[in-house]
């Protein structure tokens, strides 16, 4: 255990600030954003959580191309804490009296300012959803990119990590989707299995084209890291 923490802490202190920020911003603010419904139709469900949840992967990508999975799986696991800290924060906040700034509408002040209360202060099933659903998913995510780059003959090059992040994101997003559907949506907002389906396959798809269209970013992040630990490596 000890050797654990001491590993998480090194990694800490060379992974760049920036990337940190990121993940933590991705994890808070894709469950923030997956209370809003896109598309809700009786075979068909997409929430608006994708536009975050894509970041979230590709830096856990990043972390694994560079420090391995357990690295990239316990740093998951802080950003999960974080998350739920920020949880505790917001729905302090919902019970605080007061009023929402959007919520000064003639005549339906109360009923806005609830429904703000109830999205930002959450239900304890979202949440635990949310979180079982990231949890396991970081967990395939990590070890599945890793698994597919100790299969390639090349280990390095834009090709490689893209590879390895494609798949590990589409497959690591799908059972995100899935999961939290299958405990929240079907218990206790009744969606049916192919809703369930459906929105784990189309969120992975959309999840997945953001993450080509910026894996670009997250190889040169990689290569940054890859050289400075070469050079620390070098000089110790």
């Amino acid at each position: 255990m000890k050797k654990t923490v001491s590993e998480f802490r090194e990694m800490l202190k060379t992974v760049p600030p920036l990337l940190l920020t990121l993940t933590v911003l991705a994890v808070v603010g894709m469950n923030l954003l997956a209370n809003k419904s896109i598309v809700n139709l009786n075979w068909l469900a997409l929430d608006a959580g994708f536009l975050l949840s894509w970041m979230a992967f590709l830096t856990m990508d990043v972390l694994t191309h560079c420090y391995g999975p357990r690295a990239a799986t316990l740093f998951s696991v802080f950003a999960l804490a974080l998350n739920l800290l920020m949880a505790g924060i917001f729905f302090a906040a919902s019970r605080i009296p007061g009023m929402w700034g959007e919520s000064f509408v003639e005549g339906s002040e109360q009923i806005i300012n609830t429904a703000l209360d109830n999205t930002f202060g959450g239900t304890w099933y979202v949440l635990l959803g949310s979180s079982v659903a990231f949890l396991v998913s970081a967990i395939v995510n990590n070890f599945l990119n890793y698994g597919v780059g100790k299969l390639l003959k090349r280990k390095d090059g834009f090709g490689q990590f893209a590879l390895r992040s494609y798949v590990s994101t589409f497959i690591g997003q799908f059972i995100d989707n899935l999961v939290f559907a299958l405990i929240v949506s079907k218990v206790f907002f009744g969606w049916t299995l192919l809703q369930c389906f459906t929105c784990a396959v189309t969120g992975a798809v959309a999840e997945l084209l953001f993450e080509v269209v910026f894996s670009p970013i997250g190889y040169r992040i990689s290569k940054r890291i890859k050289a400075r630990q070469a050079t620390e490596g070098a000089a110790a």
